[in-house]
């Protein structure tokens, strides 16, 4: 036991590879086959020759299209702006009591804000207006008894 080496490796199941030396032209010949095939992975080419439809692919494109989301009706924005006027509110003032910006009445008032149940239950509170469903721009009553 005393000749054991410590600092010694053995690698078990490697097997050293030697160069292999070409000693004929089939040999040097499957080789240059191997190298040309490697080089050329993802050749060039021109792409106008690929394939790829364009005018038909941009045309099922336009047929799937997701029609854009609907705006606030004319009517509910004529109803938000007399209620307004009625209390002698500006849109600022409005604006704050709904805690928005004055923007977001603006584009409610001119029609060009995509409805949000929250801002309009906050709108039908502090103007005492309907804004959503049938008869808009009819008074609330009082809460139900």
């Amino acid at each position: 036991m005393s000749n054991v080496e410590w600092d010694a490796k053995t690698v078990i199941g490697f097997k050293s590879h030697a160069p292999k030396v070409t000693r004929n032209t089939s040999d040097l010949n499957a080789v240059r086959a191997v190298v040309a095939t490697d080089k050329k992975v993802a050749g060039g080419g021109n792409k106008a020759h690929q394939g790829t439809d364009h005018q038909r692919i941009a045309k099922l494109d336009r047929e799937n299209e997701v029609a854009p989301p609907a705006k606030v009706a004319p009517s509910v924005g004529k109803a938000i702006q007399t209620a307004r006027m009625e209390k002698e509110l500006s849109q600022k003032d409005v604006a704050n009591k709904i805690n928005e910006k004055p923007s977001v009445l603006q584009d409610y008032e001119a029609g060009r804000a995509i409805p949000n149940p929250q801002i309009l239950s906050k709108l039908e509170r502090v103007l005492g207006v309907k804004l959503r469903g049938a008869n808009i721009g009819e008074k609330l009553g009082g809460p139900k008894k």
